[in-house]
């Protein structure tokens, strides 16, 4: 566990897997076409319907392109459908806001601002505008907010010398961290990652796999995981969800080649699956065969080692 990791209500929390899920997300129908320069359109997603529980880790696999990022924006509302829609908590989905935290492939984090003004930088831009950072009152809650994120860069497992350096003094991994850290500053109840440690070296992206689980463990946010790596899928979620181009049929019962569908959504049993192979249950490897014909990828042996 992560010791002292909050809950959006500034109270700890465990998460219990064995308990029924209430229903957080809610992806109604969802379309996604996209025009191109012959006035043609792309279709992306194709009738996408997904019910995401509160508190469950979902990674979402499948080959390049089939559009795993797109649904991750649509539930961050950093874009919008063609067709359908995206809920949150029974409320439509129409901007980014606070309760959806975003982490992705390449470090977000501002190069001209140390790790700790990375880290506070959305609090303060969501409470304060230009004017109202001339009141004591900002300098009180500016005060706040930079102790928190120093407890935040802690469990990320970073040091106090480390807040006031530059993300270009920093390894790859510990930029990472400062990026998850930079997420959770507003507390969300939503995490969305997107390839987060694809760009890691396998030891480190090992590592940052561990934090991300003990960090959902204890704080019991919804977790909605992008990957293309299998055995990342398998190890981190709760539930693999696959998304195929031509996973359906047509109105007339012809394939659908157009637009990427859920071709498989499993759950994972936690225990067994975080294990190599030669301790997984059959129960594991059966899914991650499932997975691996879903995705048309196999399961790297250089993998293993994570």
């Amino acid at each position: 566990m992560v010791p002292g990791s909050l809950t959006q209500d500034g109270t700890q929390a465990a998460r219990s897997p064995g308990a029924p899920a209430e229903a957080l997300i809610r992806i109604e129908a969802v379309h996604v076409d996209y025009p191109l320069k012959d006035g043609t359109q792309k279709k992306v997603l194709n009738g996408i319907d997904l019910i995401i529980g509160r508190g469950e880790f979902v990674a979402v696999a499948g080959q390049t392109g089939c559009g795993k990022s797109t649904l991750l924006r649509l539930v961050l509302g950093a874009e919008m459908p063609t067709k359908g829609r995206v809920l949150a908590e029974g409320r439509e989905v129409l901007r980014p806001d606070r309760d959806r935290g975003y982490v992705p492939q390449k470090y977000s984090l501002f190069p001209d601002k140390t790790v700790i003004e990375n880290v506070i930088f959305g609090p303060e831009v969501e409470e304060f505008n230009l004017f109202t950072r001339l009141t004591p009152r900002f300098r009180r809650r500016r005060r706040l907010f930079r102790a928190e994120a120093l407890v935040q860069l802690r469990h990320m497992g970073l040091h106090d010398s480390d807040a006031a350096k530059y993300p270009d003094q920093l390894s790859g991994g510990m930029q990472q961290r400062v990026a998850i850290a930079q997420a959770l500053a507003t507390k969300p109840k939503i995490l969305l990652m997107d390839e987060a440690f694809s760009a890691l070296d396998p030891g480190t992206r090992a590592e940052m796999q561990a934090l991300i689980r003990r960090v959902w463990a204890e704080t019991g946010m919804t977790v909605l995981f992008v990957t293309h790596n299998i055995h990342e899928a398998v190890t981190l979620g709760t539930r693999v969800i696959v998304l195929s181009t031509g996973a359906g049929k047509s109105a007339r019962g012809e394939p659908d080649q157009q637009g990427s569908m859920i071709a498989l959504d499993v759950p994972v049993p936690q225990r067994d699956c975080r294990l190599s192979n030669a301790g997984r249950s059959e129960e594991c490897a059966r899914i991650i065969q499932r997975v691996e014909s879903a995705t048309g990828h196999s399961l790297q042996p250089d993998t293993e080692s994570q």
